[in-house]
């Protein structure tokens, strides 16, 4: 082959070069400030972490010694023992449960009223549900606390997980209903030749292929009962009704407050939280992507 012949060759293999080294430029560009961002966030739980293994007395200490000088892992087991959570999470553990097997029933059925079915005021009735996200939750705390307690509900964990059985939640009925409008109505038109009911419909075709939004909604949902501490606060007197969230206090009295033994606890709290969304995040990342895509 002559020079004149090998030459646009080569200009093809630089150009490919020169293709391959600008992708990958890119990617770093991309991943590079995304990483930094990722370590900024992880520094509060760096913190929790390191003072959950310091000794009493030096959380504090400035400059801060994120790698503290005497390992302290006692605290572990002492913050575990020094108050009942074993209660504290058979408590959770009830709220998470019945509030997931709540949400998850009534938010799909009420999502595939308002996506597939047609009825008069429809549009009207999903407007409202959706204006409901713009009310801060102190707005309906009193009115809640009102009919709870008429309900002698007060001191019971019946306020914590009862509420989700109706409805399951605004936030919910929206990301269930944009994911089920991806779906094709074909579906349903084929059941209904079959002789399917809409119960039936909704049951055995459309649930099945809504996996990624149900594990998306169930991991919100448990993780916003795991976390919760206001409405705990507020309902749940006896100290043996407590949540993990809220027996946190237990570390704070009114003079001093035993930070190592609180992020030790806390640690652990959060541990099963983690674990669950590195589970799922296959399906967490597929369910919101998906729902985004609905059209009106």
């Amino acid at each position: 082959m002559t020079s004149r012949a090998r030459a646009p060759a080569r200009r093809r293999a630089g150009d490919a070069t020169t293709r391959q080294l600008g992708r990958r430029l890119a990617v770093v560009l991309w991943h590079a400030p995304m990483a930094g961002f990722g370590m900024i966030l992880s520094v509060p739980l760096a913190w929790l972490l390191s003072t959950s293994l310091k000794a009493e007395g030096t959380e504090f200490l400035l400059p801060p010694r994120w790698i503290p000088e005497q390992v302290v892992w006692a605290n572990y087991p002492t913050a575990l023992t020094t108050l009942p959570f074993h209660l504290y999470l058979w408590n959770t553990l009830v709220v998470a449960v019945l509030s997931l097997a709540g949400t998850l029933l009534t938010a799909s059925m009420a999502a595939f009223a308002f996506a597939r079915l047609r009825f008069p005021g429809r549009s009207i009735l999903f407007t409202l549900l959706l204006s409901t996200l713009m009310l801060p939750q102190a707005v309906t705390l009193i009115p809640k606390f009102i009919i709870f307690r008429n309900l002698d509900w007060v001191n019971t964990l019946n306020p914590l997980w009862v509420p989700w059985w109706f409805g399951g939640g605004a936030f919910f009925v929206f990301l269930l209903r944009q994911f089920l409008m991806t779906l094709p109505h074909e579906l349903d038109e084929a059941a209904r030749i079959d002789g399917a009911s809409n119960w039936r419909i909704y049951w055995s075709v459309l649930m099945p292929l809504c996996r990624p939004a149900l594990i998306t909604v169930a991991i919100f949902s448990v993780i916003n009962s795991w976390n919760d501490f206001l409405e705990p606060l507020i309902y749940l007197h006896d100290p043996k009704l407590h949540t993990l969230a809220l027996g946190l206090r237990g570390f704070q009295d009114l003079y001093a407050t035993r930070w190592t033994l609180m992020m030790a606890a806390s640690a652990v709290i959060i541990a099963p939280v983690l674990v669950l969304f590195f589970l799922c995040q296959r399906y967490f990342i597929r369910g919101i992507h998906l729902t985004g895509l609905a059209g009106r």
